[in-house]
């Protein structure tokens, strides 16, 4: 099963996070962040990956931190969790709307981690999460998971519609790329031999 566990504590945050690539969606998510555990909740939903997560975070301060570290957190368990990737697709691409939102989102599992990113969401906050979050979120995580990951705003006008469709649509993309090829179980997919 391809699963993993991380624990990161700082000065800033405590993060407990279990993921499993292999589960079905379940998800216990406490962040502290109402609007973030909603956005983690869809995560876990549209990937098909079972995420439990609880982070402890100075949100007394804002929600940077906790945002900035869940996504570090998630992307080193999900580098463990796929292991030297044997099987996997490697590619994976969502377009996905959200009522008036429309977002793209394409990723290559590459062992290179980079997030380009067109998506000039307004700057408001949700709850209390401001909405440059987003793009932080993406940051940590790509970096951490060596994951290139392009995003687009083909559409939208309201701020949580374009966050969500963002959410959905890379869970979506990473879900398509993590699939086992069954006609490749046995081999990287990289003509290098190695990701």
């Amino acid at each position: 099963m391809r699963k993993a566990t991380i624990e990161r504590n700082t000065n800033e945050t405590r993060i407990a996070l279990t993921l499993n690539l292999d589960g079905t969606g379940e998800s216990q998510i406490d962040t502290g962040c109402g609007f973030f555990d909603h956005m983690m909740t869809l995560f876990a939903s549209h990937s098909g990956y079972d995420l439990t997560l609880r982070c402890e975070g100075d949100t007394y301060v804002d929600a940077h931190h906790t945002v900035e570290d869940v996504g570090i957190c998630l992307g080193k368990a999900f580098l463990e969790a796929l292991g030297e990737k044997r099987g996997i697709v490697r590619y994976g691409e969502k377009i996905l709307p959200m009522d008036e939102a429309l977002i793209l989102a394409a990723l290559d599992i590459s062992g290179r981690g980079m997030l380009c990113e067109e998506l000039e969401i307004p700057y408001v906050t949700l709850g209390t999460f401001d909405s440059e979050l987003c793009a932080e979120f993406w940051h940590a995580f790509t970096r951490e998971a060596g994951v290139t990951l392009h995003l687009r705003k083909l559409a939208g006008r309201n701020v949580h519609h374009i966050i969500e469709g963002v959410f959905k649509a890379s869970a979506r993309a990473l879900s398509m790329a993590t699939a086992i090829d069954e006609k490749r179980k046995d081999k990287i997919p990289s003509s290098k031999g190695v990701l």
